[in-house]
C-alpha cells in the first residue's frame, strides 16, 4: 500500500493516521486500511468516532473457515483489541445443552470456544446475542458500528442511535480502531425514505409484522434507485405497538437489507418532516397479501422442530409462547422429546427466570437455549427436516444455503399447537422448491456492440489488469446461505445466478444482501480458490469490499455507467486499474 493515497482530500484524525502508520501495531494497522478503503469507496471525506461496536461472525457454520483463519491472523499482537466498548453476535450453540441439541458436527463445540476465545483476546464482550438493544445498555444518540441486520434495522428506526448496515468486518475495523466513515446514514441527507408503504389490513401477531417486513423486501423493485437499501414509510399501522411487535417487523425487513424504516405516529419524524422525497416505489400490504403468504408458508407434512426467537427472544415473546403453552397444560397436554427450542439471551433468561416464565416453559417440555439463535444452529438433520417458525427472518435464513431446512411460518399459537400435537401435520416432508423463497426479478436485456465502462477501485490496491468471463446479474447476491460456502455456487432460489459457480469468474453485480456476516464466506472461499478473480459493484458494498481490501482481490466500483446491465452474462471482458481509475472492457459479447 501506498500511505500516500490516504492523504489526499481525506480529514484523517490524528490518531487513525497513526493506526495506518503502524504506530499501534499490525491489527490496527490493518483495521485503520479497512475503515480508510471503506471512506474513499464510499467518497467520504471525513470520519465520525463511535461510540459502541457490535461484531459478528461467530457461529462455526456462518463464519466458516474464512472466520477461523481470518481470527487466527490476527492473533499475537499485544496492542491488537477493540478501543470502544464492543459486544458480540450469537454463536452456534448452548455449550451447557449441547447433549440435548444433538449437534451432529464433529468438533464444533472445539471450534466454537476457538472462534469465541479469539474474540475474547481482542477485548469483545462476549455478550453472544444478536439483540444488543434488548439488554439494558444506553443506546439512545449513540454513533454506532453494527453488523447484526436486525439490529441495525431496530435501533435506525425506533431509536435515535445512528449506525450504517456493517459487515462483520468492517464493525471489527471500527471497534480496533474507534472511527467510521462518515457517509450513509450517518448523514441527515440520507436518513430519507425511498418506498411508501400503506397497510390496510389489521396486523394481531408477531408473525403479521413479520411477513410485512419481508413482504416489503421481497417487493423491492431491481430497477428501483436504493443506494442504501430498501428504506420505507410506513402508513397505516396502529397507534401502539409492542417491543416485540417492532422487533419482528424490522427483523424481517432487514432480510432484504432495508436499514431503517419510518413508521407513521411512531418514528421521531413524520412524513411532513420530508420536502421533495423521491419515491422509487409505492406498495399496498393487504389482508389478501397476508392470507396469501400465510397460505404460502403454512405447514404441510410432518413437523419435526418448533422453533422461536429469531432474533433472539424477548421477554414479551418467551411470555406469549409461555401462555399459550399454559392454556394446553391446563387440559394436561405437554411437549414431547422437546419438540419446542426458545432461543433467547443470557439477559433475558435471567430475566424470565425471576418471573417464572422459564420455569412454566420447561415444565412443558420446551428446551431453553441461549448464546445461540435458529439461523446458526447445526441441526442434525437425521432427526430434523421440517422446522416451524413465527419469524420470517428464521425462514429466510433456514431454508437458504446455510442449513437447506424446509421451513413453516404461523403465530405463536400454532407453533405450539405442532409442538404439542404432531399429528397435524402428519404426512410426507416438503422439499424446498424454487418458488419456495420468491426474489427479484431481473431487468436484464441483452446488450450488443463495443463497451468501455470507468470507475473508481481501493486506494490499497495498486494496478492489475484481469482478463476473464464476465457473471453478471443485477440483483443483489447474499453470500451467507445462499452461496455455498464449501463449492462456491449460488444456491438462491429464484436468483438468475442460482447454480453457478462464481470461481474463477470477474463477478459483477449490485451489492450483496443478507447478513452481515457476508465477508466471512467469500473470504473462506478465497482462501480455499473457490472464489473469484475479481469483484465489480454497482452500488457501495460493506459486505463484499472488506474481504477484498484484506485479501487484495481486484474490486471496482463508482462506475459512470450501470456495469451490471451494460455487460452480458458470459461477456469476455479485461477488467483493468492504472492509477486511481479502473475500467471495463468488453472484448467479446456471449
Amino acid at each position: 500500500m501506498k500511505r500516500q493515497y490516504f492523504d489526499k482530500n481525506m480529514d484523517l484524525p490524528e490518531r487513525l493516521s497513526r493506526q495506518l502508520d503502524g504506530l499501534e501495531g499490525v491489527t490496527r494497522q490493518k483495521a485503520a486500511r479497512l475503515v480508510v478503503d471503506l471512506a474513499r469507496t464510499a467518497r467520504a471525506s471525513s470520519f465520525v468516532e463511535v461510540n459502541h461496536a457490535h461484531v459478528s461472525g461467530v457461529s462455526v457454520i456462518t463464519g466458516g473457515h474464512g472466520l477461523r483463519r481470518f481470527l487466527k491472523d490476527l492473533s499475537g499482537d499485544e496492542n491488537g483489541t477493540v478501543v470502544i466498548p464492543t459486544t458480540l453476535n450469537s454463536a452456534g450453540c448452548d455449550k451447557r445443552k449441547m447433549k440435548e441439541m444433538d449437534i451432529a458436527w464433529p468438533d464444533f463445540l472445539e471450534q466454537q470456544f476457538e472462534i469465541v476465545q479469539a474474540y475474547d483476546r481482542l477485548g469483545i464482550e462476549s455478550t453472544l446475542s444478536c439483540t444488543p438493544y434488548d439488554r439494558g445498555i444506553e443506546i439512545e444518540g449513540e454513533i454506532a458500528s453494527w453488523a447484526e441486520s436486525n439490529a441495525v434495522c431496530y435501533t435506525n428506526t425506533w431509536t435515535s442511535l445512528i449506525t450504517n448496515r456493517e459487515s462483520g468486518l468492517s464493525a471489527l475495523a471500527t471497534a480496533l480502531t474507534g472511527f467510521a466513515p462518515k457517509y450513509g446514514l450517518h448523514l441527515p441527507e440520507h436518513r430519507v425514505p425511498n418506498i411508501r408503504v400503506k397497510i390496510s389490513c389489521e396486523l394481531e401477531t408477531l408473525s403479521d409484522y413479520s411477513i410485512l417486513g419481508d413482504w416489503i423486501g421481497r417487493n423491492a423493485k431491481p430497477e428501483w434507485n436504493l443506494p442504501f437499501g430498501p428504506m420505507p414509510y410506513v402508513e397505516g399501522l396502529p397507534s401502539y405497538i409492542s417491543f416485540a411487535r417492532k422487533k419482528a417487523l424490522t427483523a424481517a425487513a432487514a432480510n432484504y437489507g432495508t436499514p431503517m424504516m419510518w413508521v407513521d405516529g411512531h418514528s421521531l419524524q413524520s412524513l411532513e418532516d420530508f420536502s421533495d422525497v423521491e419515491w422509487q416505489g409505492e406498495l399496498e400490504f393487504t389482508q389478501a397479501d397476508l392470507d396469501h403468504r400465510y397460505d404460502e408458508l403454512k405447514p404441510e407434512g410432518q413437523v419435526d422442530l418448533v422453533v422461536i426467537g429469531c432474533p433472539q427472544a424477548s421477554l414479551e415473546e418467551m411470555r406469549t409462547t409461555a401462555s399459550a403453552l399454559r392454556t394446553h397444560m391446563e387440559f394436561g397436554e405437554r411437549i414431547d422429546d422437546q419438540r419446542l427450542w426458545v432461543f433467547t439471551s443470557k439477559e433475558n433468561h435471567a430475566l424470565a427466570e425471576a418471573d417464572g416464565t422459564l420455569s412454566m416453559l420447561e415444565e412443558a417440555g420446551a428446551l431453553v437455549l441461549v448464546d445461540t439463535c435458529p439461523e446458526v444452529t447445526p441441526y442434525n438433520r437425521e432427526k430434523y427436516n421440517h422446522l416451524l417458525t413465527n419469524s420470517m427472518k428464521a425462514e429466510h435464513y433456514l431454508t437458504s444455503g446455510l442449513n437447506r431446512i424446509p421451513t413453516s411460518v404461523a403465530p405463536i399459537s400454532e407453533c405450539v399447537r405442532h409442538a404439542i400435537h404432531p399429528s397435524l401435520s402428519e404426512g410426507p416432508r416438503p422439499e424446498l422448491s424454487h418458488s419456495s423463497h420468491g426474489g427479484q426479478t431481473s431487468s436484464k436485456t441483452r446488450q450488443e456492440g463495443d463497451c468501455i465502462i470507468l470507475g473508481k477501485g481501493l486506494d490499497s490496491q495498486g494496478d492489475f489488469c484481469i482478463e476473464g468471463i464476465a457473471m453478471v446479474t443485477d440483483v443483489p447476491i447474499t453470500y451467507l446461505g445462499y452461496v455455498n460456502r464449501d463449492t462456491g455456487v449460488i444456491e438462491e432460489a429464484g436468483h438468475p445466478l442460482d447454480g453457478r459457480a462464481i470461481e474463477d469468474k470477474i463477478l459483477i453485480y449490485p451489492k450483496g444482501s443478507g447478513s452481515t456476516v457476508a465477508p466471512y464466506v467469500l473470504m473462506g472461499l478465497l482462501y480455499e480458490g473457490k472464489g473469484p478473480t475479481a469483484i465489480v459493484n454497482r452500488d457501495v458494498c460493506t459486505l463484499t469490499l472488506p474481504g477484498c481490501s484484506l485479501l487484495n482481490v481486484p474490486y471496482g466500483h463508482g462506475f459512470e455507467d450501470d456495469p451490471c446491465m451494460l455487460v452480458n452474462d458470459g461477456d469476455s471482458i479485461r477488467f483493468e486499474r492504472k492509477g486511481d481509475s479502473v475500467s471495463i472492457t468488453v472484448l467479446e459479447r456471449a
